[in-house]
């Protein structure tokens, strides 16, 4: 077949589609010069460009199979007339495309047109740069697209390795990088000049208007890069590092592309394509949990691959488990090749960090989940805020660390047990760093808790150690902002911190941290936390953290229904009641009510809150009285002695706004407007309602404003209002729906029936 059949083949389909040169050129993301020169028969399409045509024009499989053939068929162009010694040098040192390369489709998809298309036409030189952590996939991503662009470039590719994280420690200077490229070019040696700067110019002239890829791989910082840059608008520049090269993107204009982890779908077609899609098929449940397991790092991901493909009858579920069982993923993703190994090339990121960043890495092994604020990570490390975020900022451009939308910082679990392996082979005293953590959360979730509420929050009985990072909280939202953005690392700390001479101060966080967890009704975290919190206490035998802890795990138990699990967890506390100082009694007596409160037990409910109520009058501490005086109220009401319990909730007012307590102060006006509703007083309901209402407003807690938009709608629907009844049932709704909290399907029924509220709240044990 001759070669003018390809090209009189294309120009058909392209006619059928009716796509001009343009057309096709934008479709396909090949270049009008490239498709020009297929036609005209004057160049053959590599397998990348011929697949990117076929799909832009739409083809059948008959269509396809034929154009293919005749692109397989087509001779070479005739020889040049020119003679070896006048001819210009076609370098071709792109290394080989993996075979299993997979995914990249969102960046490849951003890329495409750069060297071909529109970019025919840019008056600047296309040069991009792929960032990325180790064992990413950068130097695989940025060949297969060379791969695929090359016929773009007739005059040739040039690779060279800079070795920017070599072993030992040198990359490749750029002079020497640019004698190879001009003896690639054709350039004999002796007329290479020496320095760097007179061999960038001679390369800069040889490219000026060839149509080249230049590959600069492993590329260690901008000023190793930047005399490596043709400069030429006809040439394809792609840069890979580790670092992220600003330097370049600001001066230079130079693109930079983020290359993330893989997707679970791009890691296990990736697996497949190494181990066999059968296999991965046959087990899919063991082949998700492995990918995982590597983190879906690619490099650890065709690690484990390899490793299986040599194994070809182990059970995929079977290297799961060894993986998880290992003492270190590190040593189970382990090679006969630095190169292909996983804590290897981990530790030349390592080794190119100066002493400052490497301390600062090697301590955030501490930090207990995948995602953390700059403050978590400056209290672990002991460091300053300026400092931290310094750091922090270098451990980013190097790769170690991500940032997240919200701009919180990303470890991954892998580089987490690489840092965590260095920061025991330092000897740096990470019981201390432990510390200094947990007073991080504990001493600010103080402050935060104080910033948000009136009732009165004491100091921790111990100063926070060196080195910890306060906050200032200026009032309630930046304090809910600390808690929304902390809370993963709290639920983490609670999880992990198995050092017994930690298990105070984790039992203190799960305590600190009950007025967040609560006012959101958070209560699958609140049962988590204290479930740990009450472990701590039982290893500790302490009775009064016992006590604390079950009393708070109880009723977090209460509140989702689950009363069986209550009980357990009451009795913890009644079995210990007698060796505890009277203040610890009182409160223990007051969530048992409460607890008893929300299982309708209204009469033990009562007995609790009245044996509380004495010790406190005991301690004359008004305020405390007062809340307890509430509770009373409240489940009098619920056993239907209502002029008595608004008798014992107007006592208590007076005092709760003497003392400032507006959060008792929301729930005593609703208790006492729940009795008027029961005495069919309803616009007087309606008053004290809207006065709880407004005061839980303030005090930015949706989920009892729920609670009491609840009872207003049961009240505006005994009025015969259904539209505002069914109004506030929706806001409610709204509320909890923001909470993530179940009750908001409860309360969107209520709306749709017009049902009445259930009677009970959780506003006696505020």
């Amino acid at each position: 077949m001759e070669q003018a059949t390809f090209g009189a083949l294309l120009r058909a389909a392209r006619g059928r589609a009716r796509l001009t040169l343009d057309g096709l050129a934008g479709a396909s993301g090949v270049s009008v010069r490239a498709i020009g020169d297929l036609e005209r028969g004057r160049s053959v399409p590599r397998h990348g460009t011929l697949d990117e045509l076929m799909d832009a024009l739409a083809l059948d499989e008959d269509e396809r199979r034929t154009l293919t053939a005749a692109a397989r068929l087509t001779a070479d162009p005739a020889p040049a007339t020119t003679t070896a010694a006048t001819a210009p040098s076609v370098p071709r040192q792109l290394p080989p495309a993996l075979r299993t390369f997979r995914g990249r489709d969102d960046v490849l998809a951003r890329v495409r047109h750069l060297g071909g298309g529109p970019g025919d036409r840019a008056e600047h030189p296309p040069v991009v740069a792929v960032g990325g952590m180790a064992g990413v996939g950068k130097t695989s991503l940025a060949v297969h697209w060379a791969h695929r662009v090359a016929d773009r470039f007739p005059d040739g590719q040039l690779y060279v390795n800079l070795r920017g994280f070599d072993p030992s420690g040198t990359g490749l200077d750029p002079a020497e990088a640019l004698g190879g490229f001009l003896r690639a070019l054709g350039v004999p040696g002796a007329s290479i000049p020496d320095g760097a700067e007179e061999r960038a110019a001679v390369f800069r002239e040889l490219l000026a208007d060839r149509r080249m890829i230049v590959l600069l791989d492993n590329a260690r910082d901008s000023q190793q890069v930047r005399p490596l840059l043709p400069r030429s608008r006809h040439c394809l520049t792609v840069i890979t590092s580790r670092n992220h090269l600003t330097g370049l993107a600001t001066t230079d204009e130079v693109r930079l592309v983020d290359l993330g982890l893989w997707t679970a779908e791009e890691s296990l077609d990736a697996l497949a394509a190494r181990i066999g899609p059968e296999r991965v098929a046959a087990e899919p449940a063991g082949a998700a949990e492995l990918v995982e397991l590597c983190g879906r790092l690619p490099l650890a991901v065709a690690i484990v691959a390899a490793q299986l493909a040599a194994e070809p009858a182990l059970a995929l579920r079977v290297a799961a488990g060894e993986l998880t069982g290992a003492r270190s993923r590190l040593d189970a993703l382990t090679t006969d090749d630095p190169h292909s190994d996983v804590r290897a090339v981990f530790s030349w990121s390592y080794r190119a960090l100066d002493p400052a960043a490497a301390r600062f890495f090697r301590h955030l092994t501490v930090l207990p989940g995948p995602v953390f604020s700059a403050e978590a990570a400056a209290s672990a490390a002991g460091e300053p805020m300026a400092t931290a975020r310094r750091l922090l900022r270098s451990l980013v451009a190097a790769s170690l660390l991500s940032r997240d939308a919200d701009g919180c910082f990303v470890l991954h679990d892998l580089v987490r047990e690489h840092a965590g392996d260095l920061l025991d082979q330092e000897r740096d005293d990470r019981y201390a760093a432990e510390i200094r953590l947990l007073d991080y959360l504990r001493h600010n979730a103080r402050a935060a808790v104080r910033a948000s509420e009136t009732r009165p929050i004491h100091e921790l009985d111990h100063a926070p150690a060196p080195g910890t990072v306060l906050l200032p909280f200026d009032g309630r939202e930046q304090g809910r902002a600390w808690f929304q953005r902390e809370e993963r690392t709290i639920l983490a700390a609670l999880r992990t911190g198995d050092d017994p001479r930690l298990l105070h101060y984790r039992m203190g966080l799960a305590h600190d941290c009950i007025p967040h967890f609560s006012a959101r009704g958070q209560w699958a975290d609140e049962i988590a936390m204290q479930r740990l919190a009450l472990e701590a206490a039982l290893l500790l035998d302490d009775p009064e953290g016992i006590c604390r802890t079950a009393a708070s795990l109880a009723r977090a138990l209460a509140e989702t229904g689950r009363s069986e699990e209550a009980d357990r967890a009451v009795g913890h506390v009644e079995r210990r009641l007698h060796l505890l100082p009277p203040l610890a009694q009182a409160n223990a007596q007051r969530s048992l009510g409460w607890v008893r409160g929300r299982q309708r037990r209204h009469g033990e409910a009562l007995g609790h809150a009245r044996t509380a109520l004495a010790i406190y009058r005991t301690l004359a501490d008004d305020n405390l009285i007062a809340r307890e005086l509430n509770a009373v109220g409240w489940y009098l009401t619920l056993l239907g002695r209502h002029r008595e319990a608004i008798a014992t909730c107007r006592e208590a007012l007076p005092l709760l706004q003497e003392t400032g307590n507006r959060f008792s102060e929301a729930a005593t006006w609703d208790s006492i407007g729940y009795a008027l509703h029961h005495l069919g007083e309803l616009d007087e309901a309606v008053h004290h309602f809207r006065t709880s209402l407004g005061l839980y407003e303030e005090l930015l807690d949706g989920y009892n404003q729920a609670e009491v938009l609840d009872h207003l709608a049961g009240t505006q629907q005994a009025l015969g209002d259904a539209d505002a009844a069914r109004a506030s049932w929706l806001r409610a709704a709204d509320l909890l729906g923001a909470l993530g909290n179940s009750r908001a399907d409860e309360m969107r029924a209520r709306a749709l029936t017009g049902r009445e509220p259930a009677g009970s709240s959780a506003h006696a044990g505020d």
